[in-house]
């Protein structure tokens, strides 16, 4: 984090005197190749190893939706194509295939388990890590590529998505990737290389739709600021680049808009069975203006089943009947996840939920974006071209300055990356702090290449202003009082409200104390203050990011933290709940079960378990239960074909209401009772199997 860094990285100078001494090219490219640098960034990506990695079999296998649906996509080309929930083909993911079909090919190589489904997301966080550092390093230096890479890696949410089996990492993975080649292209002003970074764009959609593009207006704003050409050139260029994002964007999505709907899986979680409404309705816009299935807008509605058991049923008497089936309760931990972030509001990032999983480096990344354009807008001054001096001074007209000075302008590798890196981390932090609609804990895991970034190249941009003279050291030190001392507070706040790491608290104080008065004392400090105070802002992040180890994954909200409710592991339900489900797997695989499916339920996550087991099971109401996948009449016509036959109603989002399909079976089909398929619990808290053979008329009838 040297001054000198701030200028992207030195002249190739140690090679070239190498070789004026007789040593061998091969040689001196050896010598460059140990650089400290690379050997931190290699310690960088084995803690980021370790933190993904260790422990990660104990998370089973966590995310049981998207498990679940890798398992029927190796049932068939179709299900792998259309990204089908169930085995039978019912209800899609509700996500595009990309992240899906990392798995799926992880999983078709070494065998369905776990692990296959969650190494590739540990590697791909590193690998995230790795190219964060290769697209900081040539325009901020390597030691600020170092410091944020090293921020990425220890970035609570980015470490616990990397430890389960989302789509994040590699939506994470690829628009780094983006960035990248966006910044190449605004250097080179090449044609195919800004092509190339909306292809990895339209990648990242097909990983998680609209939210790849929130780094598309930095990227486009720093080529038709600092690229090479004429204005209409790089107009045409952006406008190129913008069509191959779409096109590659949209293929998927085209291929399953153009099949007809009878010969492909309903889209799970649209209203209209189209991958367009999904994407532009419940995973798009949404999310930003508010929608079901967000914060408080969940109520009971008419037609969900509550069985006439959860009435009589006490917990204690199910317990005493099953005693080996208790739950297990981790020890000062939450009971239930957090699902959601805090109101809309400016300071929502620090707030419950989002706070401990993203806030404690955000002001430091803050005030590092400020220093980091403070310090080129110094060289831009600097480097202004000095004008001739006179004769009147005593010099030749015909003279030429002694000392060269670099012409000012625009293509400026800094500034370019300062506006994808600094305005995608900007772009990330105000949709996340003022959407409406449903942002879950771990979404803030997209903040981390960005906070990383300007973390890092903030540090460094403070060591150079500090380093320099009057009016710039003044800014820096500013810049880097309010940066450490907003970050100190932050982290304070934090730890107080997590119970975590208290002890460190006076520690972490006096330190940045020792920092600061470090760097205001002598120039020649201004290096070692600037990164002792930087790592040690990192440990609480970095001891907070371990605490992924303590206990299983929640698979659906993952989170770092000591306190957060834990995963139960394994089939992703807790003991009771699996001699449950595996009791209902037995019985209707051994009682004439549907040919297609085995047993249908109201939700995914109800069925996900029994998947795992096995079992070829699907949901009528598709993730959330409400899906108009099926109808009365329809799931009528496939218990007459034989291709069904067991409904279970109850379970996940039951409350919601489910759809005509599951009203139907509580009008039409027959319950039995929890004796009757040899339930390990008297009375299952809210499931009731339903037999639905004979009932075909009835069905048609109620739905």
């Amino acid at each position: 984090m040297t001054a000198s860094s701030q200028t992207g990285p030195a002249p190739a100078t140690a090679p070239a005197v190498a070789n004026l001494a007789g040593e061998s090219a091969e040689r001196a490219r050896g010598r460059a190749r140990l650089a400290p640098q690379h050997l931190a960034l290699a310690g960088v990506l084995a803690l980021s190893t370790v933190l993904n990695v260790n422990k990660l079999a104990q998370n089973g296998y966590a995310n049981i939706f998207y498990s679940a649906g890798v398992r029927s996509m190796l049932r068939s080309w179709h299900n792998f194509v259309f990204v089908s929930f169930d085995p039978g083909g019912l209800v899609t993911v509700d996500k595009p295939p990309l992240a899906l079909w990392v798995q799926a090919a992880s999983a078709k190589i070494f065998g369905f388990s776990p692990l296959s489904l969650l190494l590739p997301e540990a590697i791909v966080g590193v690998l995230a890590v790795a190219a964060l550092y290769w697209v900081m390093a040539p325009r901020f230096g390597a030691w600020a590529a170092v410091a944020g890479a090293l921020t990425l890696a220890v970035f609570p949410s980015f470490v616990a998505v990397a430890r389960e089996n989302g789509v994040d990492p590699v939506l994470i993975l690829l628009l780094i990737l983006a960035c990248g080649a966006g910044l190449r292209a605004c250097e080179t002003g090449r044609w195919r290389t800004l092509v190339g970074c909306g292809v990895l764009i339209g990648l990242a959609f097909n990983t998680k739709t609209l939210a790849a593009y929130l780094v598309v207006p930095p990227i486009a704003l720093a080529y038709l600021v600092c690229a090479p050409g004429s204005i209409p050139r790089r107009i045409s260029q952006v406008a190129v680049a913008a069509l191959a994002m779409l096109v590659v964007s949209f293929a998927w999505i085209a291929f399953v808009e153009l099949t007809p709907a009878s010969q492909r899986p309903y889209v799970g979680s649209s209203t209209n069975n189209t991958e367009l409404g999904l994407t532009f309705e419940y995973n798009g816009f949404g999310r930003v203006e508010g929608q079901a299935g967000g914060p408080n807008s969940v109520v009971v509605r008419p037609g969900a089943y509550v069985p006439a058991a959860r009435e009589r049923a006490v917990a204690a008497a199910a317990d005493r009947a099953a005693p080996t089936l208790k739950p297990i309760v981790t020890k000062d931990r939450e009971k239930d996840p957090i699902p959601f972030g805090g109101p809309p509001r400016l300071l929502r990032l620090f707030g419950v939920g989002l706070g401990d999983q993203a806030g404690w480096m955000l002001p430091f990344a803050l005030f590092g974006l400020l220093g980091t354009a403070l310090l080129i807008l110094f060289d831009h001054r600097r480097r202004m071209p000095r004008e001739r001096p006179s004769v009147d001074e005593g010099t030749d007209a015909d003279e030429e300055p002694t000392t060269p000075v670099p012409p000012a302008g625009r293509h400026n590798r800094r500034l370019a990356a300062t506006l994808v890196l600094g305005g995608w981390f900007l772009v990330e932090a105000v949709v996340l702090s003022l959407s409406k609609g449903i942002v879950h804990p771990y979404y803030v895991s997209a903040l981390g290449p960005g906070t990383g970034a300007m973390a890092g190249a903030g540090a460094a941009s403070f060591v150079g202003l500090a380093r320099g003279p009057g009016t710039r050291r003044i800014g820096g030190l500013v810049l880097m009082a309010c940066a450490v001392a907003t970050t100190v507070i932050a982290q304070v706040v934090l730890l107080h409200r997590e119970h975590y790491l208290e002890w460190f608290i006076p520690l972490l104080i006096v330190g940045a104390a020792v920092g600061l008065c470090a760097l205001l004392a002598l120039r020649r400090l201004a290096l070692p203050a600037v990164a002792c105070t930087f790592l040690l802002l990192l440990v609480a992040p970095t001891a907070y990011s371990a605490t992924t180890w303590l206990a299983p994954a929640e698979g659906t909200f993952p989170a770092a933290g000591p306190r957060h409710d834990p995963g139960p592991g394994a089939y992703g339900v807790n003991a009771r709940d699996e001699g449950i489900d595996q009791a209902l797997a037995d019985y209707v695989s051994t009682h004439d079960p549907g040919s297609r499916w085995a047993l249908l339920t109201v939700a995914s996550d109800t069925a996900s378990p029994m998947m795992l087991f096995g079992l070829d099971a699907g949901a009528l109401g598709g993730y959330s239960g409400t899906d108009p996948a099926v109808d009365g009449p329809s799931l009528a016509r496939l218990v007459a074909s034989g291709q069904a036959r067991y409904v279970l109603l109850g379970g996940e989002y039951s409350l919601r209401g489910g759809n005509l399909a599951t009203r139907a079976v509580l009008r039409a089909c027959t319950e039995l009772a929890p004796s009757a398929w040899h339930s390990p619990v008297p009375y299952p808290y809210g499931l009731a199997l339903f037999d639905c053979a004979g009932h075909e008329r009835a069905l048609a009838a109620a739905g």
